[in-house]
């Protein structure tokens, strides 16, 4: 599972960074439409959220069910941790709605 994860990870970094390294290849006039780039970057970033939405929610979820198996009286923190991490997956979502608002 690691080592996939790694795997994927890995590949999400050299394709994010070769895309930015094509970026001036295109050479946009200011006000002209950025031919899909704002729809890559919107994706990039929720996606990515999403995914650190997921890690965070899954780590701190299984740690919160085991610390409310051991006191019970903790129950309420371990909710805010969690919902701290999904609140991640909003921000990435709402700097989508941004990118996407800025197309010239």
């Amino acid at each position: 599972m690691r080592k996939t994860f790694r795997t994927l990870l890995t590949a999400g970094f050299f394709v994010t960074l070769m895309s930015a390294l094509s970026a001036p290849v295109f050479a946009i006039t200011p006000g002209a439409a950025a031919n899909g780039q704002q729809f890559l970057a919107a994706g990039l970033a929720f996606g990515l959220a999403a995914l650190g939405a997921g890690v965070g929610v899954g780590t701190s979820g299984s740690a919160a069910i085991a610390a409310v198996t051991e006191k019970a009286e903790v129950r309420t923190t371990a909710l805010i941790f969690v919902v701290l991490a999904e609140a991640i997956a909003i921000y990435g979502f709402a700097i989508a709605f941004i990118i996407l608002g800025q197309s010239g």
